[in-house]
């Protein structure tokens, strides 16, 4: 069995089943558009005192003031004057929201049900569910092999409070802490931050669910000293892999009904090897997370070197999409009490659409040139629409691109959907932050046309 740590435990009990790099997309139903979330990881009020507990911020953060669930909600903690700071105030709003820890809402559900499942497995699985999102560079990167020159540590993907905390990018950066800790079998679920692309698929602050499970000493004995190929090839290792998917796939049966499975190899800097696991439903085939045995130089860089086990990693918001069949990832933020009435804890039911208020369109056009054309970023420019205009943005599409062949300048034509979940928008409004964006885009080096 697991070994014991602070935190909220699932027992093992005798009840039946009912029924977890690189960007990476999951394809759903042709009711829904792709879910997709950038992967350095596996690639959303209170929690009532029933899963989790909050955890300190961990000792690699220096001089950092003692935190609680309760001040995480207060922006002023990510708000600073830092150089490197980058977490404009929309952001800073949404962090302490804990929609994962709701028991009647969409994520909420979710969660308390891959949790259900696991209660049903012969190991103790302590539960962390409110965790400090601000954590250290060693956390979120070094810990867990993701080099300096990553594109997942570039500020124009990554919300830095300043040079050596962010707002963390994957529940991942939990999972060092948990093992120094002394925990062999946890789930860390919790709320996390990118800058990326405007769609119905995509925002900046979702959640996931991390699962870690270390072996026995005893069951890896024969591994005992076996180093990269060596240990990736072991009977030891294979067992891992096995136990790995064969939980994953209970877990995937429980909140899917029993459903087709296919595993691929896939890479990521702290498993080895690595997979992804894809299901057929709706009659498509559909990512829906990824896994693998720890690498060796992350349990050596938590402590844990004379310890073998597996990680796996998902994305809450696009599980709950799926299941739930809802079409536009804001609405899990929305206040709307239209949507909030639709869930009950333990449930899960088909989203009824309440309104589909008609979208406004405006294009911004604009010229980059010089060292701009190689530096700009898109990223850039999203989080610049989302600071003005908030979740009234719908998505955003690049319409038209093209270089000047005598000045060399390049051109970008970018179309902004406009549409709110709660009312019809007026051209006027639109406007008015409209022009706010066209004043705030010299900013990134650029020259309206």
């Amino acid at each position: 069995s697991c070994s014991p740590a602070a935190g909220t435990y699932i027992h093992s009990h005798p009840l039946s089943f009912q029924l977890l790099g690189d960007r990476r997309t999951m394809k759903v139903s042709l009711s829904l558009l792709a879910i997709a979330q950038t992967a350095e990881a596996w690639s959303a009020s209170s929690s009532r005192g029933t899963f989790g507990r909050p955890s300190a911020l961990s000792s690699t953060v220096e001089d950092a003031p003692p935190a609680s669930a309760e001040t995480y909600a207060d922006p002023s903690r990510y708000l600073n004057d830092h150089p490197s700071n980058n977490v404009p105030p929309h952001i800073a709003a949404l962090v302490g929201r804990g929609l994962h820890t709701r028991p009647d809402h969409p994520i909420g559900i979710v969660r308390a049900k891959i949790q259900e499942y696991f209660a049903t497995l012969p190991h103790e699985y302590v539960v962390y569910d409110a965790e400090d999102p601000i954590v250290t560079t060693t956390q979120c990167f070094d810990d867990l092999r993701i080099p300096p020159d990553h594109p997942g540590r570039s500020p124009s993907d990554t919300y830095y409070v300043n040079d050596e905390t962010l707002l963390r990018t994957h529940t991942s950066a939990h999972q060092s802490e948990h093992l120094r800790s002394g925990a062999d079998c946890f789930l860390c679920a919790g709320d996390v931050y990118r800058r990326d692309e405007i769609d119905s698929s995509h925002y900046p602050a979702f959640h996931q669910l991390e699962g870690v499970r270390l072996f026995p000493e005893e069951e890896m004995a024969g591994a005992d000293g076996l180093k990269g190929e060596e240990w990736t090839s072991s009977d030891e290792c294979a067992t891992i892999s096995v136990d790995l998917k064969n939980t994953l796939e209970g877990l995937m049966d429980h909140l899917f009904g029993e459903t087709e499975k296919k595993w691929s190899e896939d890479y990521f800097p702290f498993t080895q090897p690595s997979f992804e696991l894809e299901i057929y439903h709706n009659d498509e085939w559909m990512e829906v997370l990824g896994c693998g045995v720890i690498h060796e130089r992350v349990l050596e860089l938590s402590n844990r070197p004379d310890r073998r086990g597996w990680a796996f990693g998902l994305g809450l918001e696009r599980l709950a999409m799926i299941l739930f069949d809802i079409p536009d990832i804001r609405l899990f933020w929305t206040d709307d009490e239209r949507f909030h009435s639709q869930f009950k804890e333990g449930e899960i039911v088909t989203f009824k659409a309440y309104s589909k208020y008609p979208p406004v369109y405006k294009d911004i056009a604009f010229w980059i040139s010089g060292d701009e054309a190689n530096s700009f970023i898109e990223n850039d420019f999203f989080d610049l629409v989302r600071s003005t205009a908030g979740d009234l943005v719908e998505k955003i599409e690049l319409v038209d691109s093209f270089t000047h062949p005598k000045t060399g300048r390049s051109s970008r034509c970018y179309r902004i959907h406009y549409r709110s979940m709660d009312r019809s928008l007026t051209n006027e409004e639109i406007d008015v932050l409209q022009f706010q964006l066209r004043d705030a885009c010299p900013s990134l080096g650029c020259e309206l046309r």
